[in-house]
């Protein structure tokens, strides 16, 4: 049985297209009459995201974006200018389905994450040395 609170926010999620931080989230649903203390937003988070239902992507600024757990993700991030790349192949579904056998363990989803310089910041990063 899901609070007001978790449903206000499971709601919001289900129309967002990306992943959203908590901090959106408490400031979307101020601005369409659905307050609620910034502690209760990150309280219902975890809450969905314990039910299997949200999931949280942490980005190497330490900002966490919560979505729908609807699908795994993976992404390349860039560490000079922030941008994510998704990545549409997965090369763990195998490992995912033999450690939920020989663990005894529900996987709700997964992530991976590679970090580096994107194309644009390699040249700019060249650029810079050769000067």
């Amino acid at each position: 049985m899901r609070t007001r609170s978790q449903e206000r926010i499971f709601n919001l999620l289900k129309t967002s297209k990306k992943g959203i931080s908590a901090q959106d989230i408490y400031v979307e649903l101020r601005n369409t009459n659905q307050s609620m203390g910034l502690a209760t937003v990150y309280r219902s988070l975890e809450a969905l995201k314990l039910e299997g239902i949200v999931q949280v992507r942490n980005l190497a600024n330490g900002e966490a974006l919560y979505s729908l757990a609807q699908q795994d993700k993976h992404h390349l991030t860039c560490l000079q200018c922030g941008v994510s790349i998704p990545i549409n192949q997965c090369p763990v579904h195998d490992l995912e389905n033999q450690l939920e056998s020989s663990h005894k363990f529900k996987v709700f989803y997964h992530t991976l994450e590679f970090f580096g310089l994107c194309s644009q910041c390699q040249v700019n990063q060249a650029s810079e040395i050769s000067h």
